[in-house]
């Protein structure tokens, strides 16, 4: 497939370009700042774009199969978010590329608490994360209220942060996935399996999705049982 990846060159970002690369695909890396070009894998297509800019959307997202987000705007600037949501948004709807969105947790559901929304629970958004998660329910209302573009948000575990690609994990809807003592995780590279498993199976359409990590059984990322 021919995919486009904003935010490239980011922590999830990069992972994404290289779960897309190892299964075969077209990558197209996209980063904004062309100090960062030299961070991207020579296998993917080098370029510099906005994703906030809508004639840079249109113009990286033309014949391609999938775009993918993953940007993260720096501490100060997380309202930018929104305005990334609403430039792919419009872009895309002139190119017919599906969206695949890096999204945040802060919009799902806390287990057993009767609806608390995640951005709202301390025990998994600190005051430091609270602006980022947020803006990242922001985020997701505009894509939520997309009628135009084939889009799709991936909202990870409440912990995303490198570790081990297993290539297995648990997929959930609106609702935060915890382990038994009540932790919630996921690596980046289990996180781009998820995403990558959802590009070339589209299973959650117009849709919110999430994934965390398993161990005891673990789930394969056909969503199968691993024997």
């Amino acid at each position: 497939m021919r995919i486009t990846v904003f935010g490239a060159a980011g922590t999830t970002g990069s992972r994404i370009v290289a779960e897309a690369l190892s299964r075969g695909h077209d990558v197209t890396a996209v980063v904004r700042d062309p100090a960062r070009l030299a961070q991207l894998p020579p296998a993917a297509i080098h370029r510099v774009g906005d994703a906030a800019d809508v004639d840079a959307v249109v113009e990286l997202s033309a014949g391609q199969d999938v775009v993918v987000t993953a940007t993260r705007p720096p501490i100060g600037h997380e309202h930018e978010l929104v305005a990334v949501a609403t430039a792919l948004l419009a872009g895309l709807s002139r190119t017919g590329a599906r969206l695949l969105a890096v999204g945040g947790a802060g919009s799902l559901t806390v287990p057993g608490s009767g609806g608390t929304l995640v951005v709202d629970d301390p025990a998994y958004v600190p005051p430091a994360w609270r602006a980022i998660a947020l803006a990242c329910n922001d985020q997701l209302a505009v894509f939520r209220a997309s009628t135009d573009v084939d889009w799709t948000y991936l909202s990870p575990a409440a912990i995303l942060e490198p570790g081990e690609r297993t290539g297995s994990y648990r997929l959930g809807a609106d609702e935060l996935l915890v382990d038994p003592a009540g932790a919630s995780a996921i690596s980046t590279e289990d996180f781009a399996v998820a995403l990558l498993d959802e590009v070339e199976r589209p299973r959650h359409r117009r849709t919110r999705f999430t994934v965390a990590r398993t161990r005891t059984p673990p789930v394969s990322a056909t969503g199968a049982a691993d024997r």
